[in-house]
């Protein structure tokens, strides 16, 4: 522990550390957050809706204070045993933190599944701040009015507006948190930006490129598991990952006409990995066919998710 991570009590330099909850409906742009407040890619962005299925961690250091943001899956009406196993994820994440913030689309409003979220937040006692997104595409006028309805509808300690694109906003919303959040030693290393294993991060990069890839044509039957990772003499890394889909007919659009679906998500995806990790990665895809995945429970272990019964 440096001196900077020193808890001196009354002292003003006395660290501060805690857990933020992001809540909010699908694509309200909690991952694009998250990302920007680290300062680096710990949760995959997609124009997919529900792309994040499981609670990631970024960690950010704001004077003081060192800010768990916990990325949770976007809250909507469940269909399927997966949808039921990611809205408990999110609620159970809001529950276990010392702060939420509510992200609402400026755009969208308090339409469908942010009133239903409003709704169901008057009944979790943690202090909750409203963060406005997207703020660059709505009139000012509008703006004031859907934080004012929002307000009446659950008491928020404070109202930001940002952009999570651009960043607009964010520092205000920083320097809130450092100052909100109970004084306390840090949870992680200094230099540590997310708590998830650098094998299910390349799995998460892996699945980005595929929904970023295939988002027409994939539905969201498809899983990515890294079987294999050899740190090679070399310095080097090999890494092997299986695709999992339910059908032959989506096994089929994963590999493209000649495999040149796959080549290209490999491609992206190795490169990326490759950033992340400094240092040179061998990345072989594989996809399989794994019927009905949706419904076992060792793919949800798989995800970080609880099965549902």
């Amino acid at each position: 522990m440096t001196d900077k991570q020193q808890n001196t009590g009354a002292d003003t330099t006395a660290t501060r550390s805690g857990f933020v909850a992001l809540i909010g409906a699908t694509n309200a742009g909690k991952s694009t957050l998250v990302n920007h407040l680290v300062g680096a890619k710990v949760s995959i962005v997609s124009h997919k809706v529900q792309t994040t299925r499981a609670i990631i961690r970024g960690i950010a250091i704001h004077d003081n204070a060192q800010i768990v943001f916990m990325d949770t899956p976007g809250i909507f009406k469940p269909r399927r045993r997966l949808d039921r196993a990611m809205v408990t994820s999110a609620w159970g994440g809001a529950k276990d933190a010392d702060l939420i913030v509510l992200l609402i689309d400026s755009e969208r409003g308090l339409k469908g599944d942010a009133e239903a979220i409003l709704e169901a937040l008057k009944d979790v006692p943690q202090p909750k701040l409203l963060v406005l997104n997207k703020i660059d595409r709505v009139r000012p006028e509008d703006l004031l009015k859907l934080a004012q309805a929002a307000n009446e509808a659950v008491p928020f300690e404070r109202t930001f507006m940002i952009s999570a694109l651009t960043g607009s906003g964010c520092k205000d919303l920083m320097d809130y948190l450092a100052t909100a959040l109970p004084e306390g030693p840090w949870y992680y290393p200094e230099d540590q930006i997310s708590d998830l294993p650098m094998r299910q991060l390349a799995a998460e990069i892996t699945r980005e490129k595929l929904f970023l890839r295939l988002h027409q044509e994939l539905p969201y039957a498809s899983h990515v598991e890294t079987e294999k990772w050899e740190e090679r003499k070399d310095g080097s890394v090999r890494i092997e990952q299986v695709i999992y889909v339910e059908r032959d007919s989506q096994k089929k659009i994963a590999l493209g006409k000649g495999g040149e679906a796959i080549k290209a998500i490999s491609t992206a995806a190795r490169k990326e990995i490759s950033e992340i990790l400094e240092q040179p990665v061998h990345l072989f895809l594989f996809v399989k066919v794994r019927e009905n995945w949706g419904n076992d429970p060792e793919r949800f272990r798989e995800m970080g998710l609880d099965f549902p019964k």
